[in-house]
């Protein structure tokens, strides 16, 4: 998969023939996601051209909630890696900026889906708005596509268990603690991705060892304390506890993920991990000692291996 950061740098002789182009901010790669997406490769085999992914980066949520902006669901690596994984040929996410936010629906089908893309067939979901003031409608781009010869998909929505899923639905559940409902709606466990780094071996000197992963983002969709189980290491999954937040104990500041491996003592400073949320088992919180803290920490470890022997991979 190609990742194109600017208009520009559009690969036009492969887009010759046209391709077929979705649009969206694609966090989390649910199934309301994948089923847009299956359309997006189907459609694209069938004609014999790039299928096309354009999201931005920054996120015009984040561009317009800049002093607190969503939670991610994903971070940008983990969104590359989960598109290329399901076959998208064309990543094109350019940057979402002032000029971004006052295109009019006109001027970015004319300028980005007919010039840029080649678009000749587009594929939306049934909640898509686009171009300035979200002005652009389905409607709008029906009637683009009878006089620029592109043609357009609606693909419904996801309901699974009575609720529409949609990736404001999956922050809710999370932000809630509700990690089964988040579960059910992703169709698989929530999960975090990122190198182990070096930490300050606060967790070694408790005989808790942990596993640091920078957060990478500005909001975390997750916070507490979980059983987890993680992917990515020899051997196969290993289960463990983790936990999301700054240490109120130690007075830091800095959200970071930290995994504490159940019978687990090897080295993986480097190792790109996967996390998979599987149950919250409480919030983060201050102690008023370490004996009070190791004394907890003892808990969450017999909770989460209950958690995870009951919710076996």
């Amino acid at each position: 998969m190609r990742l194109i950061r600017h208009l520009s740098d559009l690969p036009y002789d492969q887009l010759t023939d046209g391709s077929v182009v979705t649009i969206g901010s694609y966090d989390g790669l649910h199934p309301g996601h994948r089923k847009l997406l299956d359309q997006v490769t189907n459609e694209a085999a069938d004609r014999g051209v790039p299928s096309v992914v354009m999201s931005f980066e920054p996120t015009p949520k984040e561009f317009f909630s800049a002093a607190a902006p969503p939670a991610r669901l994903m971070r940008f690596r983990e969104k590359f890696d989960a598109l290329a994984e399901y076959g998208i040929d064309i990543f094109y996410c350019p940057r979402f900026s002032a000029a971004m936010r006052g295109i009019t629906a006109d001027a970015f089908i004319r300028r980005v889906l007919v010039h840029g893309l080649n678009a000749r067939h587009i594929v939306i979901g049934d909640d898509f708005r686009f171009a300035r003031k979200r002005e652009g409608t389905m409607a709008e781009l029906n009637r683009a596509g009878r006089a620029l010869e592109f043609t357009v998909e609606r693909v419904g929505s996801v309901m699974v268990e009575g609720i529409r899923v949609s990736s404001t639905a999956i922050r809710d559940a999370l932000a809630a603690g509700d990690v089964a409902r988040a579960t059910a709606l992703l169709g698989h466990p929530y999960r975090m991705s990122g190198r182990v780094i070096r930490g300050r071996r606060v967790g070694r000197s408790l005989g808790y060892a942990t596993a640091n992963v920078d957060l990478r983002r500005r909001q975390s969709a997750v916070a507490g304390i979980y059983a987890v189980r993680v992917h990515g290491l020899p051997g196969g999954p290993a289960d463990g506890v983790a936990s999301v937040g700054t240490r109120p104990t130690f007075d830091l500041t800095k959200p970071l993920l930290e995994v504490h491996l159940f019978d687990f003592d090897r080295d993986i400073y480097g190792a790109y991990i996967h996390v998979d949320f599987i149950e919250h088992l409480r919030d983060e919180e201050r102690f008023e000692s370490i004996n009070d803290l190791v004394a907890q920490m003892r808990i969450d470890e017999e909770n989460a291996r209950l958690a995870l022997t009951a919710n076996i991979a």
